[in-house]
């Protein structure tokens, strides 16, 4: 397929599956057996693709800490794709993730040229109050990159481990790119990273729910992740008698912070100069002195070679933050269709009739619907006679996306359609009321998360 993933602009993907071959982007269909009450995107296979989710579902099963991180650069109006991004936060907070939602003025002044106050106007009046909104929680963290302190220093050190030429080959920068635009770069994989830092708890899998125009960050930062970690972890085998082993590697860790693990990680446990070989862990020598810590994290496996690599993870977290270092864990994703326009081909800010912003007016949104590019057959004969086409139609995308919440429905409206019993006018008619409805009860509700925005923690540009 040769695809060029931009991030900064609209991605024509017409055939996902080769994204995996291509991207090593693997199949949601292989996982979603195991997630507990999945979401709606992930039923309906919206959301087709993960990198890495295993660790975010194993999470939600034991009850051991984990992340869901986003951000949204303020450059227009929040519409019906952001809200998607919007929903995967909020599904994965009432998960039991701790939230972090970025706005990106960082990269809006970078890329836009958006002054700051813009920024701000855009990033509260649009995208905050809407997240707010769907359902965001005030316990989660909702910041200006441009005021995180904790990011733009997390992206100083990162920009040491990345060089020019990655950039050019990930994102394809030229000699034209200005440098703040790179430095905006190195913020997103702070971003991503930043619920990792020990004053949010330490390392812990994160998720980053996205489109696939957005994969170059993610690889990007699961690279920086390894590349910052004063210890990396491998798996090796004895050549002599096969058995597998634990080797905890650190050129650049000071020899009291190899001596600390030793000390920490109990059982058979051999010190050498620039690493130590873990060949047999006590495990329950290790629960009984630290008094169960993390049991349920620790020994949701049966497999004492799984259970072994999470104590040495958690040891090798705890020992390289006592020694001011770093033990990423690098990050998940979950990748999702785009919405096409809604009168075909791709959405685009410059063409206001091919969205709808969550700010529209109601019935402006619901007149939208109503001139919506359909999948139906030029007459009603030919209609009845040869059925719709509901993948191509715009009109049933939006109740797949957004406005039916019931499966069964929107099954049997798909069936009906595809056998010519439904016909195009009654679709339109059903999926502009839902849209009158949900834009004028989301806007409401965007008036009572204004005069609710004291209640979250949000850090602002200072």
């Amino acid at each position: 397929m040769n695809t060029k993933l931009d991030p900064w602009s609209s991605s024509d993907i017409t055939d996902y599956s080769k994204l995996f071959e291509e991207f090593g982007i693997s199949p949601f269909d292989e996982i979603l057996p195991e997630i507990p009450s999945p979401n709606m995107y992930m039923r309906r296979k919206v959301i087709f693709g993960h990198r890495d989710y295993g660790q975010i579902v194993e999470a939600m099963r034991t009850g051991a800490p984990f992340s869901v991180m986003d951000g949204f650069m303020p450059s227009g109006k929040v519409h019906l794709g952001h809200k998607m991004v919007m929903d995967q936060i909020i599904w994965h907070q009432q998960m039991g993730a701790s939230a972090f939602v970025g706005i990106a003025d960082r990269e809006a002044f970078s890329v836009r040229g958006f002054s700051w106050q813009k920024c701000r106007e855009i990033g509260v009046d649009e995208y905050i109050l809407s997240l707010i909104a769907l359902g965001f929680k005030p316990d989660g963290l909702i910041y200006f990159q441009s005021g995180c302190e904790s990011v733009k220093d997390l992206a100083f050190e990162l920009g040491v481990k990345v060089n020019f030429s990655e950039l050019s080959a990930i994102y394809g920068f030229s000699r034209e790119t200005n440098l703040s635009h790179m430095i905006s770069v190195a913020t997103q994989a702070a971003d991503i990273l930043q619920p990792q830092l020990e004053e949010f708890g330490g390392p812990k899998p994160v998720v980053v729910p996205v489109g696939p125009d957005q994969d170059p960050h993610l690889r990007l930062t699961r690279g920086l992740a390894g590349k910052m970690n004063m210890f990396r972890i491998e798996e090796r085998e004895d050549t002599k008698t096969g058995r597998r082993y634990l080797s905890v590697r650190g050129k650049a860790a000071q020899k009291e912070a190899l001596q600390e693990l030793k000390k920490r990680i109990p059982g058979n446990v051999k010190l050498y100069e620039a690493h130590l070989d873990v060949l047999e862990v006590s495990i329950n020598q290790y629960l009984d002195e630290n008094n169960k810590k993390n049991y349920k994290k620790i020994c949701s496996s049966s497999n004492p070679q799984e259970i072994t690599t999470k104590i040495v993870e958690e040891v090798v977290g705890e020992v390289a933050a006592e020694f001011g270092g770093y033990a990423f864990i690098p990050p998940a994703s979950t990748y999702h269709r785009f919405m096409s326009g809604l009168q075909g081909g791709k959405m685009s800010s410059s063409a206001p009739d091919s969205y709808i912003a969550l700010t529209d007016d109601p019935k402006e949104g619901a007149k939208k619907v109503k001139r919506a590019k359909t999948g139906g057959c030029v007459t009603l004969e030919e209609q009845k006679k040869l059925g719709g086409k509901p993948d191509e139609c715009s009109v049933f995308e939006l109740m797949l996306f957004h406005l039916l919440g019931d499966d069964k429905e929107l099954l049997e409206i798909r069936q009906e359609c595809i056998s010519g019993t439904r016909m195009c006018g009654s679709c339109k008619q059903l999926a502009a009321e839902k849209m009158y409805e949900f834009l004028k009860d989301h806007q409401e509700k965007r008036e009572l998360a204004r005069e609710r925005l004291d209640e979250y923690k949000i850090i602002y540009k200072k």
